[in-house]
């Protein structure tokens, strides 16, 4: 599977598609707990919250999160003391911080990983929604610098 990286073609890998059963994962909380991945959910997946985009997004997200009516995890590879940091220092309470960095599980079952260049390592840019076991949406976004589609995201829940 490919996506772009400022216009140039990335592969990441094969990400979970609409109507598959969810897969639990292990991630890590900003405060080191595991957290699993299994319930119905809004799974965030960013390359890192340092970076101008992902950080807009979580910030997007924490506002959208309630109007959304689910729990909304965001994760990447970045370490859980730069998400709690970033969290505090921009006051968001509504979504919920996930590391992959420790286990890998989210990578290995939910797919997403990108495979080459200079991000490679990294989660790219999707968004999951998980209810009653299955994915209900998935879009992995074609451009890794840009935000997902938040519309369509609001039309699937309504």
């Amino acid at each position: 599977m490919k996506v772009n990286f400022k216009g140039s073609p990335v592969a990441i890998s094969e990400a979970i598609k609409l109507g598959d059963s969810i897969k639990d994962a292990k991630v890590v909380g900003k405060d080191l707990s595991v957290i699993n991945l299994n319930e119905d959910a809004i799974i965030v997946s960013v390359p890192s919250i340092d970076t101008g985009v992902c950080a807009k997004e979580a910030r997007e997200f924490n506002v959208k999160a309630n109007k959304l009516g689910m729990k909304v995890y965001v994760v990447s590879m970045d370490l859980p003391f730069a998400f709690a940091r970033f969290c505090t220092a921009e006051g968001l309470e509504n979504i919920i911080p996930v590391s992959d960095f420790r286990y890998g599980e989210f990578v290995k079952n939910y797919g997403c990983r990108i495979q080459e260049g200079a991000l490679e390592g990294l989660t790219t840019r999707a968004v999951f929604v998980q209810k009653g076991g299955k994915i209900v949406y998935s879009e992995v976004c074609a451009e890794i610098t840009e935000l997902p589609n938040f519309d369509a995201l609001e039309k699937a829940l309504a």
